[in-house]
């Protein structure tokens, strides 16, 4: 069963998280650690998240620099195959294509076909700011949703026709209960997303949010525009300070007047980490009683959080 046939099953509030590989030259093992305490809280699916090239730009010595790229972190395809392999659970790899050309993604699909791996979830990712997609870059997430399907259908890039594929990709795609940051308007946001679901993604991981009012709009709304595909709220603990201003700045979310008023209070880390997982919880087990399919967990240096918040919940 592919992560969105079980997403459209009958099946109690699920659970899931997401996890970022390490960094080029660290172990793995830290990773399998944060993971060993999630799984013993039976999670349905593992998403991995993917990252762009980093530009680099290297000093050779004579007052001239050269332009380099370098992946800082190993590739998603490797580190999917690993905790497929390790926890023996359906991984979903984030195949993107901000930074990456449509022969990359092309090679990336078959790398994950090859290794059995064909849940994925389908982004655009984010652009350095002021800069557009290259040439031989998808320029939106549609894009690479067709690419996909007909990657699916036997068809590369080279025109070349093969056998359609007997295990066929299927995939799940972002939304935005407030609104991408690009997008005009909610509504010509939620028109975009449908143009995703009539390609073919079959399920919607919200981007996070603090306040479940948002979510239930959204859910709401796409339902009006035609989307009837299971939309899965994304959901991240508060661990620190800084992203008191971060978060709402990088994601461009707001956070309720009940939450920010207790986060004023906050003084250290560790007060910011305890009104997260309270917080989180609250929203989890509000969500869990309005029966949606699964809860999606940004877990990224918050493991520890997720474990006492999915203790309280599931």
């Amino acid at each position: 069963m592919s992560v969105a046939e079980f997403l459209k099953s009958e099946h109690k509030t699920a659970f899931s998280f997401e996890v970022l590989p390490p960094v080029r030259g660290r172990s793995i093992e830290q990773l399998y650690n944060n993971i060993d305490k999630l799984m013993e809280l039976s999670p349905s699916y593992i998403n991995i998240t993917t990252h762009r090239t980093e530009v680099v730009y290297r000093d050779l010595g004579n007052g001239m620099f050269r332009r380099e790229f370098e992946r800082m972190r190993p590739g998603t395809v490797a580190v999917a195959a690993a905790l497929k392999g390790r926890y023996g659970i359906p991984t979903v790899p984030h195949v993107i294509c901000s930074g990456f050309s449509r022969s990359e993604l092309e090679n990336e699909l078959i790398d994950l076909s090859y290794l059995d791996i064909t849940d994925i979830l389908v982004l655009r990712g984010d652009r350095p700011k002021g800069t557009g997609p290259a040439d031989d870059e998808h320029r939106h997430a549609i894009d690479l949703c067709r690419q996909v399907n007909t990657f699916n259908d036997g068809q590369m890039l080279s025109g070349m026709q093969t056998e359609p594929l007997h295990h066929r990709f299927t995939y799940g795609v972002a939304g935005y209960p407030e609104k991408h940051e690009e997008a005009l308007n909610l509504d010509i946001d939620i028109e975009y997303l449908k143009t995703k679901i009539d390609a073919g993604a079959q399920y919607v991981v919200t981007q996070m949010f603090f306040d479940n009012r948002h979510y239930f709009d959204f859910k709401t709304r796409c339902q009006k525009a035609g989307i009837d595909v299971p939309i899965i709220p994304g959901l991240k603990p508060l661990s620190s300070l800084t992203q008191l201003s971060l978060l709402p700045k990088t994601f461009h979310i707001d956070l309720p007047m009940e939450l920010a008023r207790e986060l004023q209070k906050c003084k250290t880390n560790e007060d910011v980490k305890a009104l997260g997982v309270e917080w989180t919880a609250f929203q989890a087990r509000e969500l869990k009683a309005a029966n949606v399919p699964s809860i999606h967990f940004y877990s990224m240096n918050v493991a520890g959080s997720i474990v006492e918040i999915a203790k309280r919940v599931f």
